[in-house]
């Protein structure tokens, strides 16, 4: 049974920092490419980051410079550390594994208001 396990959201103020993890376990984790993807209500859900298996990632044009995503291949964990964190960037974040199969987490609100 494959399972992505989000963690690391919450309430911060605008300026602020997060760091979210996702945990994947069912999976041979270094053969997917591991991405971070948002909702926010009445918007489609849109790709925040992606990171390849040896590392290459890429991001939406909204976060670049302030979000950066990483993994660990030996935790089977990636990470999105985020920082100057705007009222825009309040959503639902989800956790994505994607090779042949795509899976998704559960999803984790992050809420940036002072």
């Amino acid at each position: 049974q494959v399972q992505l396990v989000e963690s690391g959201g919450g309430l911060v103020q605008p300026g602020g920092s997060l760091r979210l993890s996702c945990t994947a376990s069912g999976i041979i984790f270094t053969f997917y490419a591991m991405g971070w993807y948002r909702q926010a209500p009445g918007k489609p859900r849109e790709l925040v980051a992606r990171i390849m298996s040896r590392g290459a990632a890429d991001y939406a044009d909204s976060v670049k410079g302030r979000f950066i995503i990483s993994r660990d291949n030996a935790k089977n964990t990636v990470y999105l550390q985020m920082n100057s964190l705007k009222p825009e960037d309040t959503a639902v974040y989800y956790c994505n594994a994607e090779d042949r199969q795509v899976y998704w987490g559960q999803g984790i609100q992050v809420t940036v208001s002072a």
